[in-house]
């Protein structure tokens, strides 16, 4: 890490002194190079941002407003919340809910808005908590985390799948009603259609799991595919879709609507209990973000990493 001049940051409507970002997968890539994300150094990572307008000549932002920033490809292809300072265009902002911290706002972060986005996406389709029980997979993770505690907390009964059985009682904590071992799903079992447990799923495993839980969904219910931790391949079957009906419901998080973002913000504030993001969070410094980079990739962290950019 090193100090680069304020001038030389890009050009944006709105200046945000930042006060906390997160570490997530995505970040994870771009610490240690991979994926392509990066185009040209140097560079400045971290794709979620809270903090306050600086200098604003956009019409939704005055200097003093507190405001968060997630997606638009910041910290990949436009630089990140990992510093002191980000410049972006004000479209990209929303500002921050009431009762809601920074700090907070970024245990949430991406992994929180996803995980919203998800939901409001299943409930679009008809989900609804007497449908059934939901499975939430990658679930000791920052997204899977995020949707187990969303979806208990709006009343759906929610079975956790995790390949860390260490995170049984967390999950719980978090209002799982259930946990079910990842290596339940990670093999195919060499039927297209299985007993339809599942109302729902937010799966944030792709590959193998994603398949598998495909032939296991009640007729009519749907999955939210918002990851693929577990690889990007997917082979599968049409017989779920042709003979249940389910259907496959694809996340974007990134170029979401900004118009939409303030709605989904809103319902994570009203419904996540602050406790709840503190049980799910912790915190870390500037200087341990190269080696939590390396250890979100090999799957080692539980829930968030909120990141305090001035220590």
């Amino acid at each position: 890490m090193r100090e680069l001049p304020i001038d030389s940051l890009p050009e944006g409507d709105v200046t945000v002194a930042v006060s906390h970002s997160s570490l997530n997968y995505k970040d994870g890539l771009v610490l240690n190079g991979l994926g392509d994300l990066v185009k040209t150094y140097p560079h400045v990572p971290g794709i979620d941002y809270a903090g306050t307008v600086l200098h604003s000549t956009h019409a939704d932002f005055a200097k003093g407003d507190q405001v968060i920033g997630t997606g638009f490809r910041v910290g990949e292809i436009r630089w990140g919340g990992y510093a002191q300072q980000v410049s972006v265009s004000g479209d990209w902002l929303v500002g921050l809910p009431a009762g809601l911290t920074p700090q907070r706002a970024m245990g949430l972060g991406s992994a929180g808005f996803t995980a919203g986005i998800a939901l409001r996406s299943l409930e679009a389709h008809g989900l609804t908590p007497q449908r059934g029980e939901v499975l939430v997979t990658g679930a000791a993770g920052g997204v899977g985390s995020m949707a187990v505690a969303l979806l208990a907390a709006r009343g759906y009964a929610v079975v956790a799948s995790t390949g860390r059985s260490q995170h049984a009682d967390y999950l719980m904590d978090l209002g799982a009603s259930a946990i079910l071992p990842r290596d339940q799903l990670d093999k195919p079992s060499g039927k297209p259609l299985e007993s339809g447990r599942w109302a729902a799923c937010i799966d944030s495993v792709g590959g193998a799991v994603l398949a598998r839980v495909l032939g296991q969904v009640q007729p009519g219910g749907a999955v939210a595919a918002i990851g693929l931790a577990g690889g990007a391949t997917l082979e599968t079957s049409v017989i779920p879709f042709l003979l249940r009906g389910i259907s496959l419901l694809g996340i974007d998080s990134v170029f979401y609507p900004n118009r939409e973002r303030r709605a989904v913000w809103q319902q994570l504030t009203d419904t996540i209990p602050h406790a709840t993001i503190d049980a799910i969070t912790s915190e870390a410094a500037m200087d341990e973000l190269l080696q939590l980079g390396g250890e979100i990739l090999r799957g080692n962290i539980r829930g968030r990493i909120v990141v305090d950019v001035n220590r």
